[in-house]
């Protein structure tokens, strides 16, 4: 893609290198409202995902590429074997599409992993872009590990693969080695020593495992590159990937040094980053920069004198350029479906008039049991009202026993979509073990607990927690999400949301 010389491209990997990361998978529906939000915040790229990976992996990217309009829409895939023709099916409905392919460039990839020799390697480079170029006019081209590999090599693999059509070429530090000044060094003696390297858009990809990402991803933008990838809140393998909030703001607050701009819609990030964080159920850090609750808190008293004087004493950014400060809308027991609504258009969650309905009654539900709903909690209400009808399954009711014994016990009832009700009891070591059970006897699904955790989604002694499960069925792993004031409730809501979705995929699969 053509763009001026002083526009840095923002391309987004949430959902593909971003759901990599342990814990961070997302469903069909919740990939969909996050790339819509991405798309509204003015991204310029959004990696889908990798359509080879898997059977969802290709649907979700195919049904991102069909409905999604305005940013391009890409696709990861190897070069070699089928996957370039198999992300082209994915993507081959899309408005704006791109092919990104790859491979491992680096001494100790090329040894280890691949077992190629240096020629070979160039070799299936050249011919990934070239099967690639054939399907798609836009074609990204990433050297794998390309920090760890040697400057001079790194320099002809580039070359080859701009010759053979590549228009944006990546110089990833694929396991976040690099220094600043030693990964600027890299972008420069690349600009200076690759014949044609003008006619690509030179990009990086900066992982954060010695905590550098950004810091990596800025210092390339000044030597030359010009697109950036980078993830909401930082998410990705390992340490995560470069914080698409920092860089951004970066460029906006830093403009006098950095000298280049973005498409992003800056007040859009805040509601963004609360987004991703609620659908993945990785909760953002308090001190995290530019989106996390303290960015813009002030307790000190020195602090907050300076404050009164005068905002830029202490603060380098506006809360409202990021999305953040301004009115806040109390909402409790007494607010009607207009202020609810309203509400939730300012967290950036676009609902349809049903799931505005299934959610405001679970509004009016929860706040005839808590003296304040706060954004968090409207954040978990819009997610849990998307699993309405999600599986065939509902928890209907609830009973747990526990006393002085060492068993606890528990009754759950359950209403299939049939119309059929099940009741079962279990006992179990604890209240939540014994809830499992009896929703396992209930539905005739048995899986295999690999991780159970729970947190706080508010503050306050009413405060409503949310559990995460991740179980294992049929030799792969299936997450579920709940969310509740009382935690054993929340516990069962996840556990039967992982079950809900093995029973949707097993009737999907006898039904086919």
């Amino acid at each position: 893609m053509a763009i001026e010389p002083d526009r840095l491209v923002i391309f987004d990997t949430t959902l593909r290198d971003g759901e990599q990361a342990p814990g961070c998978s997302m469903t069909d529906r919740e990939k969909i409202r996050v790339a819509h939000a991405l798309a509204e915040l003015g991204v310029d790229v959004i990696e889908a995902g990798f359509p080879a990976a898997s059977d969802g992996d290709f649907e979700s990217v195919r049904l991102i590429a069909r409905e999604i309009r305005g940013p391009v829409i890409c696709g990861l895939a190897r070069c070699g074997g089928n996957d370039i023709e198999r992300a082209w099916q994915a993507l081959c409905e899309a408005e704006r599409p791109r092919l990104h392919v790859f491979i491992a460039t680096s001494p100790i990839h090329r040894e280890h992993k691949l077992n190629m020799s240096r020629d070979e390697v160039i070799r299936r480079a050249v011919e990934g872009v070239r099967v690639a170029r054939a399907l798609c006019a836009d074609v990204e081209f990433s050297a794998e590990d390309a920090a760890r590999t040697e400057l001079d090599y790194l320099a002809e693999v580039v070359q080859a693969v701009i010759e053979a059509g590549a228009t944006t070429v990546n110089i990833p530090d694929t396991v976040g080695y690099a220094v600043p000044a030693e990964f600027a060094e890299r972008i420069a003696y690349l600009r200076q020593h690759v014949p044609g390297i003008e006619r690509a858009v030179l990009s990086v990809h900066c992982h954060d495992d010695l905590g550098m990402a950004v810091a990596n991803s800025l210092a390339a933008v000044q030597a030359g590159a010009r697109q950036v990838e980078c993830t909401i809140n930082g998410i990705g393998e390992r340490a995560g990937n470069c914080a698409l909030e920092e860089v951004v703001m970066a460029v906006r607050t830093r403009a006098d040094r950095m000298q280049v701009h973005t498409g992003v819609d800056t007040r859009r990030l805040a509601p963004t980053s609360r987004l991703v964080a609620a659908v993945t159920g990785v909760a953002v850090p308090r001190n995290k920069a530019v989106v996390g609750e303290n960015a813009f808190a002030h307790e000190a008293g020195i602090h907050q004198h300076g404050m009164l004087r005068n905002q830029q004493t202490y603060e380098i950014m506006r809360p409202e350029d990021v999305g953040l400060g301004g009115s806040r809308l109390v909402l409790g027991k007494h607010s009607g479906r207009h202020a609810f609504r309203s509400r939730v258009e300012e967290l950036g969650l676009a609902l349809d008039e049903a799931e505005l309905d299934r959610a405001f009654i679970a509004f009016k539900t929860l706040a005839d049991r808590k003296k304040e709903i706060f954004d968090a909690d409207i954040e978990a209400l819009v997610l849990r009202s998307d699993e309405v009808g999600a599986g065939p399954w509902q928890l209907v009711k609830l009973r747990i026993a526990s006393g002085d014994g060492p068993r606890a016990t528990a009754e759950a009832e359950l209403a299939h979509a049939d119309g059929t009700r099940r009741r079962e009891c279990a006992e179990g070591d604890g209240p939540v073990e014994a809830a499992f059970s009896a929703i396992e006897r209930a539905t005739g699904v048995t899986v295999e607990l690999k991780s159970f955790d729970v947190r706080n989604v508010t503050v306050g002694e009413d405060a409503q927690g949310e559990a995460v499960v991740s179980v294992a069925h049929g030799g792969r792993s299936w997450q579920g999400k709940g969310f509740d004031t009382d935690i054993i409730q929340a516990s069962a809501l996840a556990f039967l949301q992982a079950v809900n979705r093995i029973s949707a995929r097993r009737d999907a699969e006898q039904a086919a």
